[in-house]
């Protein structure tokens, strides 16, 4: 007899907000953040392509935030070369959307957020929200900037950078 060590699975966390009728409970808007395994190869990819799919076949709104460099980037329709995107797919347009495609050197644009019909769409800051979370989080005291970032930067984001660190 032998003792072994079987692989666990990792861990991996999904993050989504669902937007709800109030009156009926029924998804108004589905908003979608990124994970790596969703970029990466295989079964991660593969089942969020399928979500991805189903949500897109419903009448509710969708909202896919990527703000990863790594990974190949999803489909979409055209095929942006970005470093980052924001697709915006309201239920009533289907077949139809905004790709909001951004690269690292550029604020992240601001975006209405779909709801029903005759709702009025509020515009999301995300840029404006994530800085302030970062100055509350205190991320400049947990980060540590003088190591490289992962993934690497493209070479011609490595002097914006290193002038931006400068500061």
């Amino acid at each position: 007899m032998f003792e072994v060590t079987l692989p666990l699975g990792e861990e991996v966390n999904q993050y989504y907000l669902e937007v709800q009728s109030v009156k009926t409970q029924k998804l108004v808007t589905l908003i979608e953040l990124l994970s790596p395994v969703y970029k990466a190869p295989g079964h991660g990819r593969s089942d969020y392509l399928e979500k991805r799919d189903a949500a897109l076949s419903t009448l509710s709104n969708y909202v896919e935030i990527d703000l990863l460099r790594s990974g190949k980037p999803l489909p979409a329709f055209p095929e942006v070369l970005s470093d980052y995107r924001i697709l915006v797919s309201r239920g009533r347009e289907r077949g139809r959307g905004q790709l909001y495609a951004f690269s690292l050197r550029s604020p992240i644009p601001d975006f209405s957020l779909p709801l029903g019909p005759g709702d009025t769409e509020p515009t999301i800051y995300l840029n404006k929200i994530l800085h302030d979370l970062y100055q509350r989080a205190r991320f400049d005291l947990r980060i540590d900037y003088g190591q490289p970032p992962v993934p690497p930067l493209a070479e011609e984001h490595l002097s914006w950078a290193a002038n931006l660190m400068a500061r």
